[in-house]
């Protein structure tokens, strides 16, 4: 807001105000000098960079989600604690643990035949002397038998599957198989051998784990049993090559995809004629991208559930919502990384609506200054620094968000949040004081002279 002088009527101009006045001085005499508005120029070096940096952004935005879910596969597989934590909860999971049930319960239940072992034990009983119409009645009981056995397997595999203990044999498997799978993939010749064409599984480590947990049920005699290294056949040699060279290009683009994003997306940005602008459209790329991938995981999920059996739709949903449960936090990170970026590219750009907002929140910070000076040596010395402290407290927000182990969307939100805080709290410190104008009295009328 413009201030009005103690000795003139002429107001004062903020900062922006008078770069305004300036820019339109500087124009007013550059139109002046030529005689009329410029001529329109050729085609200049200018353009192509702008293409040029379009094209880059545009690339670097393309490439985010690629570079992202090639981060997420390559940790989730090279990392046995993010392996665990991933699969973990798919046996916890209710749906997936009905399912569970009703598959071992099947099974069990088509290698039992009731009813058969039910009539050969009435016939056994007839062969005994049972009366005719007690067997009789016995065999039309076997239904019931049959209904009575498979309520009780059922029961018991629900127990089993429901427990603490299955929970807790499923992540220490899991996490055994994981490791040995690695070691596989990075070509350790102990963890596999290779003989006629065949890949054969060393499973040792299987054995050693089923000997400590029957060893820590009480069956101390599994104690003596030797070492053994039974092995089983897991595939072809040709296809042991295959996977462990995609596990290498996984590897290799984990490490390089976002850096080569980071580096198009720089690049195009520093290319840019309005860097401002092209940094408000990276954020949006970012975050438009980051959607996409969004999308492409919703129609890859209901693809997924119409492939499967309506008895197991529920349980592919669940399965698929757990494994990819870290790549949506991802994206939903980059996601509000990229819209913070943009929008902070906005407020500190040239158009109208941010000017407006600028000073507004000068006007605003004026107001609250009016009045007598309250610096103290915190105010002078912040005065002094506050590019550096500005700068400052933006790289203080980067490394928070760079050290987080688990960054999430709602933590990028409070760390702006924070920023913007102590940006304001500076900039309250840094202003100066406006000196309240005094007072004017107003002189009394002249008295009437009669």
């Amino acid at each position: 807001m413009a201030q009005v002088d103690e000795q003139s009527t002429v107001p004062l101009l903020d900062a922006d105000e008078r770069a305004e006045l300036e820019r339109l001085r500087a124009e007013l005499a550059a139109l002046r000098a030529g005689g009329g508005p410029p001529a329109e120029k050729p085609p200049t070096p200018g353009r192509w960079r702008s293409v040029v940096a379009i094209v880059l952004i545009v690339l670097g935005c393309v490439l985010a989600p690629v570079a992202l879910v090639a981060v997420w596969t390559n940790r989730t597989i090279s990392d046995t604690d993010r392996f665990v934590e991933t699969v973990s909860p798919l046996v916890r999971d209710p749906d997936v643990q009905n399912r569970i049930v009703d598959r071992v319960t099947t099974a069990v239940m088509d290698n039992i035949d009731v009813k058969a072992i039910g009539d050969d034990a009435v016939d056994a009983l007839a062969t005994a002397g049972l009366p005719a119409i007690v067997t009789d009645r016995l065999k039309q009981l076997t239904p019931t038998l049959q209904s009575a056995v498979e309520g009780f397997v059922r029961d018991r595999v629900h127990d089993l599957v429901t427990s603490s203990a299955f929970a807790s044999a499923f992540d220490q498997t899991v996490r055994t198989t994981q490791r040995i799978a690695i070691r596989v993939l990075d070509g350790d010749s102990t963890a596999v051998q290779v003989r006629g064409g065949k890949v054969y599984l060393d499973l040792a480590p299987f054995i050693d784990l089923a000997k400590q947990r029957l060893a820590d049920r009480g069956l101390t005699l599994v104690e003596r049993i030797p070492e053994l290294h039974p092995t089983i056949a897991i595939a072809d040699d040709t296809q042991l090559v295959r996977a462990q060279g995609a596990y290498k290009v996984l590897h290799s683009a984990a490490a390089w995809l976002p850096w080569i994003m980071l580096l198009l997306l720089a690049t195009g940005i520093f290319l840019a004629r309005r860097k401002l602008r092209a940094l408000v459209g990276a954020g949006l790329g970012i975050a438009l991208a980051m959607l996409v991938l969004a999308v492409g995981l919703f129609v890859a999920r209901s693809i997924l559930i119409g492939a499967v059996p309506t008895g197991g739709a529920s349980a592919a949903g669940a399965a698929f919502d757990i494994i990819v449960h870290f790549l949506r936090i991802g994206l939903r990170t980059v996601a509000v990384v990229g819209l913070v970026v943009a929008l902070g590219a906005f407020l500190a750009g040239p158009s109208p609506t941010a000017v407006g907002l600028r000073r507004w929140w000068t006007r605003q910070m004026a107001r609250i200054r009016v009045g007598p000076s309250t610096s103290g040596p915190v105010a002078t010395w912040t005065r002094r620094y506050v590019r550096l402290l500005r700068f400052g407290a933006l790289g203080l927000a980067v490394l928070v968000f760079l050290f987080l182990a688990h960054p999430t969307g709602v933590a990028v939100l409070v760390i702006a949040i924070c920023l913007l805080v102590v940006l304001a709290v500076i900039e309250y410190l840094a202003r100066p004081a406006q000196p309240v104008a005094p007072e004017i009295p107003t002189q009394a009328p002249p008295a009437a002279t009669g």
